[in-house]
């Protein structure tokens, strides 16, 4: 399916940056389903135990912008393959951390790698493409990270039902991706000054970039989206302990079935309902099918109807996030692409990073009041891409 999106000579690239993505969509989603163990075994408050699954989250926001401009100045590859060895040393010692905080600072340094892979790959990919075709090779980007997700916790959660400790060596997955990175991919020429650094107008567009309207929408739709996705990722499996005595194995096949929705919708449906309806209308249906997903997570303890609820979830999600990028990518001029696309990818994970933070006493004092603040907040954010579809129209 993918040859007939792009070329076959540039398929093995694609696929070791696809491979590239798919390890920062799994940075919190594999130990996911041992957080309750972790809080067990280190006798956390719950209040603060989503923080070990969405620290990495606030140094990906904090580290993303200064590495896009570094990737944009100096060549996206030039930041993927340290990103790529630092993701395996940082994300493995987690498992030999001797308490909370050593732990959390392994968690922070693991996001920094996360966010260098996340700028790098995705800034190269929308470099490769323009128009409908970087929107379909996004939209199988995001089904691929999307399939990834379906597995990587299972994985997370079976290793995690022998040792928890063990869910932390699927980081070492990345050292083959660094050795076909370093093989196949080659930098692309970059419209930069004989110094290597970026001409200075092309500074005084990135701040005019940044300030566009439009922009901003999508990056607080981006970090909003992402707060909404952890609310599912963080206290689903909490909320399916307490209710139905969900171990390890079967929370992680709850977090990895809320992929499946994103993966069909991102790799068949979501580039096409945005074409014929425009991303600005395509987003708020996905936000609603979000929504009414979350208010229904409090009501249903069938674990039938709890895997269709994942499956919902991850439909609205898949729609909502290409369009997100998509939308990114193509009012930003590939001069300050990678900056503008990291500006994106800090907003998303510093939404991932907020969320337990202030949600947490939510959860801890309101229980499941916490699925409808997140329906709520995804309520909002459709109205907030609606009222602006003349800015993030097609």
């Amino acid at each position: 399916m993918l040859h007939t999106v792009v070329p076959r000579k540039q398929i093995s690239k694609l696929l070791v940056l696809f491979s590239s993505g798919c390890l920062t969509s799994i940075t919190g989603g594999v130990v996911s389903p041992v957080v309750p163990e972790i809080v067990i075994q280190m006798q956390l408050d719950p209040r603060w135990a989503g923080m070990l699954v969405s620290m990495h989250c606030l140094t990906i926001a904090v580290f993303s912008p200064a590495l896009g401009i570094l990737a944009d100045r100096i060549g996206e590859l030039k930041v993927l393959i340290p990103s790529l060895i630092s993701y395996c040393v940082f994300g493995i010692s987690g498992a030999f951390m001797p308490g909370f905080l050593p732990l959390l600072l392994s968690r922070a340094l693991l996001g920094i790698a996360s966010g260098g892979i996340a700028v790098a790959s995705i800034g190269i990919i929308s470099n490769m493409y323009e128009g409908d075709e970087r929107f379909r090779v996004l939209g199988y980007a995001s089904s691929i990270f999307s399939i990834t997700s379906i597995f990587f916790p299972l994985l997370g959660g079976l290793l995690g039902a022998v040792n928890w400790q063990y869910a932390f060596y699927l980081y070492a997955l990345s050292l083959p991706v660094t050795l076909f990175a370093a093989l196949l991919l080659h930098e692309q020429p970059q419209k930069r000054s004989k110094s290597g650094q970026f001409l200075p107008r092309n500074n005084r567009k990135l701040i005019k970039n940044l300030q566009n309207p439009g922009n901003v929408t999508l990056f607080l739709a981006l970090g909003l989206t992402s707060a909404i996705f952890y609310i599912v990722i963080i206290y689903a499996p909490l909320h399916f302990k307490a209710t139905i005595g969900a171990d390890t194995l079967l929370n992680g096949m709850i977090v990895a079935s809320r992929a499946v929705g994103a993966a069909v919708i991102s790799a068949f449906s979501a580039s096409q309902l945005a074409k014929n309806i425009g991303a600005a209308h395509a987003m708020p249906f996905g936000f609603v099918v979000m929504a009414i997903s979350l208010v229904t997570i409090p009501h249903i303890e069938q674990i039938q109807l709890i895997f269709l609820l994942a499956i919902m979830f991850g439909i609205g999600f898949g729609i909502v996030m290409p369009n997100l990028y998509n939308s990114l990518a193509q009012t930003n001029p590939p001069g300050v692409r990678s900056s503008i696309l990291a500006v994106g990818n800090g907003a998303s994970y510093l939404g991932q990073f907020l969320s337990p933070v202030l949600l947490g006493g939510v959860w801890k004092y309101g229980g499941v009041n916490v699925f409808y603040i997140g329906a709520a907040i995804s309520i909002f954010t459709a109205i907030l891409t609606l009222k602006q579809k003349n800015v993030l129209r097609n």
